[in-house]
């Protein structure tokens, strides 16, 4: 599920590697910026995977010492396998068709002509949505805007591409932007919590510019949408209290 994120990384630590030696101040500045950014997400990472395997070793010592589950070394029974989970696909899997386009032909069928130019084009898409995330998940927002838009390019009819887009011109502050997309958002998708968060999103922006009653209207809209999408309420009671100051709550974590 971290692979998006660790690739991005990967690609923007090469891009300072390359560009650092030649750099003038500014831009030797920015590039230091960009690595104490991946640094902190590194130890951060390092940080709670080692408190994680902290606890596992904990639990297996547990099972051990009540008897249950196999113990160090021991191998488990010929033909047995551990339980599989069913995780939901991340966007930047490849779709099964993609996959099996990718396979050898069958009946004497080739990939050739429209079957390869629809697989370049899912995996060109699953590569920006990728790239994309990854740099979301660094607050780097405008290097992950220009992926997504990339990705939104290339399948405009994918709401979830237009969903991160949006959310990441929420981040920039860049509200017409992302108002354009939220309010085509909710007109179309048939998800619940995407149309609550594009509703929320809509009315962060109409409180921003201090449009309160209408973004009450949106934020109980967004409620209406998906009730155990808690943010909407949160937002509505920080206009009714606001004193000079908004706290509001665009709903990227649930992305």
């Amino acid at each position: 599920m971290f692979k998006h994120v660790f690739n991005t990384m990967q690609d923007i630590l090469q891009d300072i590697i390359i560009h650092y030696p030649h750099a003038n101040d500014t831009e030797r500045q920015r590039l230091d910026e960009q690595l104490a950014k991946l640094k902190q997400f590194s130890d951060q990472f390092i940080e709670e995977w080692l408190q994680f395997e902290e606890k596992m070793a904990d639990f297996r010592d547990m099972q051990q010492q009540f008897g249950y589950g196999p113990a160090a070394g021991e191998s488990q029974p010929a033909g047995a396998s551990p339980k599989e989970t069913a995780y939901p696909k991340i966007i930047s899997a490849v779709p099964q068709a993609a996959q099996q386009a990718a396979g050898p032909a069958v009946a004497g069928v080739g990939l050739a002509g429209a079957d390869d130019e629809e697989w370049e084009a899912s995996a060109a898409f699953h590569r920006s949505m990728s790239k994309g995330q990854g740099y979301f998940k660094l607050l780097m927002f405008r290097e992950a805007a220009s992926h997504f838009e990339e990705a939104v390019d290339r399948s405009p009819e994918n709401n979830q591409a237009r969903l991160f887009l949006g959310m990441t011109f929420m981040h920039l502050q860049e509200w017409h932007d992302a108002q354009r997309h939220f309010q085509l958002l909710v007109e179309i998708t048939e998800h619940p919590r995407w149309r609550a968060l594009g509703l929320n999103a809509l009315g962060c922006i109409q409180a921003v510019r201090m449009n309160l009653e209408q973004a009450a209207v949106y934020f109980e809209k967004a409620h209406q949408a998906d009730p155990n999408f808690t943010d909407p309420l949160a937002n509505m009671q920080s206009c009714a209290q606001h004193a000079g100051q908004l706290s509001l709550y665009f709903g990227s974590g649930q992305l």
